[in-house]
């Protein structure tokens, strides 16, 4: 039964992509990249949802919940703070320019050298760390809901490669030949039912707990474990409360406000206001998101007496432990459909950059539109087999497998973050001066996290060194500053008229992160 239903979900999910997108013109860079430029708030927010709120993040920050308690939720809800941040102060910028990709606008405001080294910092990124985590994470979950080493007689270790090499193949066939729109459309189906379905969870949790009382769950819950609902998380915490002002802020700035596989979505907007709706749709949804993502992994430790080999099994261990049998192939298709979404998103924004900032800027500069989607496509089917080699290397990863995700991510996001905010807010600070900093900040992060290993939080580290990088780049520019002040120009390709209620939606999402923390702690 289980079995019948995932794939009737599945394949649902898959005939509404297709529907939704038969009349899409996909040959032209725009089409296939941009979905046309014509994704609505809901869509927009949608997508932006389920592309964060994948196995990563799901079995990631669960894990590190089952082990440290509430404070790994300032993950989603100074997530919120960003993209009212990206809504107010990035996104007209981006739309006024007409961009496709983070790397065009750094051409055009330091030039083609720094626009080449951060496509490079971004592919390396999804490589190396979000796609082969979002496969792993993916699998993980999948194998211990539906016993799947056991089902084809394996052990856990090779059944995992099977199970990612299927996840992959799947998720290439989705963002390779389908594009931008075709990934939205079926990320805002998935996330109606991740929401759903995610949400279940710790209400059936909590019955059980409570012998079929939600709040009487709650209330044994709480008693039972008062040091896991402490939202101040002390030094040895995995996110120190100090590090909401320092390096989470970095962490969330950049992820909602410049990384490509983000960033993409409201890029594709048909117009300035539909990309703000989707946005401030998503930062509400997005305080809500540790119901979802942090309180199953504490419920989790209750239920199984904290005595779990793997902390990241924690997620999947207790959906199999509350869930009734009839919703579990349907929770496991949303879950399906939410590793493929990170997946086929990181993937399609690599196709993005190497097909427009690599391909036609140095490989085939007269190249025509289907000739630089059909390059795109052939790196994608690449990387996405790089990626599906490297997953299965990550089991039993130290920390857990949303930690070292977040580490890793560190060595590109706080030199892109720090030079997309100088050149926005800045007129004279130079290309040779930011790519200086780049070096600076990345040489320096990887020496100093894993050479060095100072006793400090990783995300300390990651705030410092952005105040440095930014430093060094103004530093520069005194000695090699720009010829020319910089000034952008309205391309026209889409209305930038901003949405009249940003000003009130946008601080009411502000207040409401600051009221949530005044009311935990």
């Amino acid at each position: 039964m289980g079995l019948i239903s995932f794939a009737a979900f599945t394949l649902l999910v898959a005939f509404i992509a297709w529907w939704s997108t038969r009349k899409t013109d996909e040959k032209s860079s725009d089409g296939y990249f941009l979905g046309g430029r014509s994704l609505t708030g809901p869509v927009i927010a949608g997508s932006l949802l389920l592309t964060n709120l994948s196995t990563e993040q799901i079995v990631g920050m669960n894990g590190v919940s089952f082990r440290d308690g509430l404070p790994i939720m300032a993950y989603e809800v100074v997530a919120a703070v960003a993209m009212v941040f990206t809504a107010f102060m990035l996104l007209p910028k981006y739309l006024k320019g007409g961009i496709t990709t983070i790397p065009q606008f750094l051409e055009k405001r330091y030039g083609k050298s720094t626009k080449t080294i951060v496509s490079m910092l971004f592919l390396l990124g999804y490589a190396i760390s979000m796609l082969p985590t979002v496969l792993y994470s993916g699998a993980l979950a999948i194998n211990s809901m539906f016993d799947i080493p056991e089902m084809i007689g394996m052990n856990p270790e090779p059944a995992l490669w099977v199970t990612v090499w299927s996840i992959g193949i799947i998720g290439s066939i989705y963002a390779i030949f389908g594009g931008l729109k075709a990934v939205a459309v079926s990320d805002t189906v998935n996330a109606v039912g991740l929401i759903i379905g995610g949400s279940l969870i710790p209400i059936f949790g909590l019955m059980k707990i409570g012998d079929g009382n939600v709040f009487s769950g709650l209330k044994i819950l709480t008693t039972a474990l008062p040091e896991k609902f402490d939202i101040i998380g002390g030094p040895d915490s995995d996110v120190p409360f100090w590090t909401l002002f320092t390096g989470m802020i970095i962490v969330n700035f950049y992820y909602w406000g410049t990384n490509q596989a983000i960033i993409q979505r409201a890029l594709g907007a048909k117009n300035l206001k539909e990309g703000q709706i989707g946005l401030l749709l998503a930062a509400f949804i997005k305080m809500l998101g540790p119901f979802i993502v942090v309180l199953p992994g504490i419920i989790a430790f209750y239920i199984f007496n904290g005595d779990l080999a793997n902390a990241d099994e924690a997620y999947p261990m207790v959906v199999k432990a509350v869930l009734p049998v009839a919703f579990i192939g349907f929770f496991a298709a949303v879950l399906f459909g939410a590793i493929l979404s990170s997946f086929n998103s990181a993937l399609n924004s690599s196709v993005t950059l190497f097909g427009l900032d690599f391909y036609k800027e140095y490989l085939n500069k007269g190249a025509s539109e289907k000739q630089v989607v059909r390059a795109g496509k052939i790196f994608g089917i690449v990387l996405a087999l790089f990626s599906m080699g490297i997953a299965p290397l990550l089991y039993g990863v130290q920390g857990g497998i949303f930690t070292y995700l977040q580490e890793l991510n560190g060595t590109h996001s706080v030199p892109i973050l720090a030079i997309i905010i100088v050149g926005i807010f800045s007129k004279r600070v130079s290309g040779k001066a930011a790519n200086i900093a780049i070096l600076f900040s990345v040489v320096t992060y990887l020496v100093t996290l894993y050479v060095i290993k100072p006793n400090i939080s990783f995300l300390h580290l990651m705030g410092i060194l952005f105040v440095l990088t930014i430093v060094i780049m103004f530093v520069v520019s005194q000695f090699a500053p720009r010829e020319t002040d910089y000034s952008q120009e309205y391309t026209r390709q889409v209305d930038i008229t901003p949405w009249k209620y940003l000003k009130p939606i946008g601080f009411s999402i502000l207040a409401a992160v600051i009221g949530i923390y005044v009311y935990l702690s």
